[in-house]
């Protein structure tokens, strides 16, 4: 029993220190913006006289030692309070919950067309020819490289502008998610397709396929079923880094789109100084990196049984 709890133990000790580590860095950097928050919570209002810079400066406890502001948001966050915005006057869940789907939905799908691509390119380029395979890796090679900004622009520029195919921002219409779609998953697709590929060709290697070809299977169903399954892994270890760039991604997308959603949201509140805003989307993230993780944890043993033992998901 004790062996079997140690790990969750572990894992939650460790969930914590990032969600920590995440909100503290957040807390610290937010301090490091100049100038006064409270000249961004009342703006250019002249009626704002010096008595009322006090109360707010109070009200907000900007009057404390930063140790005690600190310990003050980590109580906050520990009971589930995220406080309420200074621009909006809204609570920071309402702020993001509003804000939430637009920015879910973009993720699901350019996440579905990373998986989808990367899988169907590997397939196809693997264990074939060389000149299938450096034309891909040229291809991948020049899409990492592209700043997701400028590739957004480029593809703003050719669709929309030029060929007036699809709309330049959000407009209700199911087209007006194409772009940001494609700008947000090519990226993410191209490292997963090079990642795949190399561990599908490892796995063509391995004696498992050599027998599974020796039964007379086809070779379509070596790659797909035998081979693919095992080179999985190296790409399940980039799932924090799909996550990461998903959500930091989208920042620069919905900006570029104009599209509704929490990472405009987030870029917004740090130009605003909206404090309550940006750490509540940083603590978000946290929770949602965590959950991925430990998700992906499980998803080693289902995709090589051979880590069941280790994770303690031994089959009855």
């Amino acid at each position: 029993m004790r062996a079997a709890i140690r790990p969750v133990v572990a894992r939650l000790l460790g969930a914590v220190v990032v969600v920590w580590g995440a909100v503290t860095c957040s807390f610290g950097a937010l301090q490091l913006i100049p100038g006064d928050p409270v000249n961004a919570i009342v703006g250019t209002n002249a009626l704002v006289g010096p008595e009322q810079r006090e109360l707010l400066r109070e009200r907000y406890h900007f009057d404390q030692p930063l140790f005690i502001q600190y310990a003050d948001h980590l109580g906050r966050l520990a009971t589930g309070r995220l406080g309420d915005s200074y621009q909006l006057q809204q609570s920071v869940w309402t702020v993001i919950t509003n804000q939430l789907w637009p920015t879910v939905e973009l993720a699901l799908w350019a996440s579905l067309l990373a998986v989808v691509l990367s899988v169907a390119v590997t397939v196809l380029t693997s264990g074939r020819s060389r000149w299938p395979r450096r034309i891909s890796s040229l291809v991948e090679l020049l899409v990492v490289s592209t700043p997701a900004f400028w590739l957004g622009i480029l593809l703003l520029t050719v669709f929309s502008f030029h060929l007036g195919w699809l709309p330049v921002s959000d407009t209700g219409d199911p087209r007006s998610l194409v772009l940001p779609v494609v700008t947000l998953g090519l990226p993410i697709a191209a490292i997963l397709t090079q990642v795949l590929r190399e561990g599908l060709l490892t796995a063509l290697d391995a004696p498992f396929v050599l027998t599974a070809r020796a039964r007379g299977l086809a070779e379509h169903s070596v790659r797909s079923r035998h081979a693919l399954r095992h080179s999985t892994l190296p790409a399940l270890t980039l799932t924090g880094w799909f996550v990461g760039t998903l959500l930091g991604g989208a920042v620069i997308v919905e900006n570029v789109f104009a599209r509704p959603g929490v990472g405009r949201v987030a870029l917004q509140a740090v130009s605003d100084r909206d404090f309550p805003v940006v750490q509540g989307v940083v603590a978000l993230s946290a929770v949602v990196f965590v959950v991925v993780a430990a998700v992906v944890d499980g998803l080693y043993a289902v995709v090589d049984p051979r880590l069941r033992r280790r994770t303690g998901m031994v089959a009855a």
